[in-house]
């Protein structure tokens, strides 16, 4: 089998030159009509290999405009489920914008079925007579708008039947892909860090983990995730306390302040409320002031926070 395979944000992302009714990922994706019949091309084979109940089942969700997505179980075949897309109109007619629309809808639907692989096949290149070389840029277009936000997907397959259109589809994908992939394989990792400010001091946690010591509450962003999102989450999860009035205070990216690896740390100042309690990673929580820090204080936050009691000191005196 001819393939090319990449990855990426820990996806794999294939292209392979196959037929689509072998693969046995979660889900297959069938370019259907507005109808949902499926009396010719790939959706017939579908239905020939899965059964009659694939049909049946589509049809009961009535007329479809084009662009959009429907699912059913897969019949016979191995899958789960096929996402069923119209990539053309009543007159099965088409162009690159129902494309685009098909991929974003198979995605939402692929996220609400909570899979974890799914395969496609070249949408609009059989009946539609669209051109593969752009209608592979609309699909890794959308599959790394897809990858941008929150994703549940961890294998995605590209799966074409016809040798001229992979070798389109391999061309824009290394295209799209291999420099991207470049950039993205050995970069520092963001954290966020939350000051808050709770009973005339400020919360530190003992941490369970290495490296071990008192560290201002914090964690690793996640993928989909702002960073205000984190540190209100990870203020909760460590702390057991919401937080208001977040504000940026620095960032923190020197390598070797994380003796596991290159971080950058965008730091946040906070009030916190409710009742202090450790939990996640904290093995303990308490309150500090500059007085009374802990001997041993994890990563570089000594240093952070000296300049944040430094930034308090000259807040006072200038107001």
């Amino acid at each position: 089998m001819e393939r090319n395979i990449f990855y990426i944000l820990g996806i794999e992302i294939c292209v392979k030159k196959s037929n689509i009714l072998d693969e046995k990922t979660d889900a297959i994706v069938n370019p259907a009509n507005v109808l949902l019949k499926m009396g010719g091309g790939l959706a017939r084979k579908m239905k020939e290999k899965g059964g009659e109940i694939i049909e049946k089942e589509a049809i009961k969700y009535g007329k479809i405009n084009p662009g959009d997505a429907i699912f059913t179980n897969a019949g016979d075949l191995t899958n789960k489920y096929i996402i069923h897309t119209a990539t053309v109109d009543e007159n099965f007619k088409t162009n690159y914008e129902i494309i685009r629309n098909c991929m974003k809808n198979t995605y939402k639907l692929a996220e609400k079925l909570n899979i974890k692989s799914i395969s496609f096949p070249a949408l609009g290149c059989g009946t539609g007579k669209l051109k593969s070389e752009k209608v592979a840029e609309i699909m890794i277009e959308e599959t790394l708008k897809y990858l941008s936000g929150k994703f549940e997907l961890e294998k995605i397959n590209f799966v074409i039947y016809k040798k001229r259109d992979y070798e389109n589809f391999v061309s824009v994908f290394e295209k799209y892909l291999k420099n991207l992939t470049k950039k993205t394989y050995k970069n520092p990792i963001p954290t966020v860090d939350i000051i808050i400010e709770y009973k005339e001091g400020i919360v530190l946690i003992e941490r369970k983990n290495y490296p071990f010591g008192w560290a201002i509450p914090g964690g690793f962003v996640e993928y989909g995730e702002s960073c205000e999102e984190t540190a209100i989450r990870e203020a909760k999860e460590e702390t057991g306390l919401d937080i208001e009035n977040l504000k940026q205070f620095k960032t923190y990216s020197a390598p070797g302040r994380d003796p596991r690896f290159h971080t950058i740390s965008t730091v946040f100042i906070a009030k916190g409320k409710g009742n202090l309690k450790s939990g996640d990673d904290a093995k303990n929580a308490g309150i500090f002031n500059k007085n009374n820090l802990p001997d041993n204080i994890a990563f570089d936050h000594r240093n952070i926070i000296e300049e944040y009691f430094k930034f308090r000191i000259n807040k006072l005196r200038s107001s």
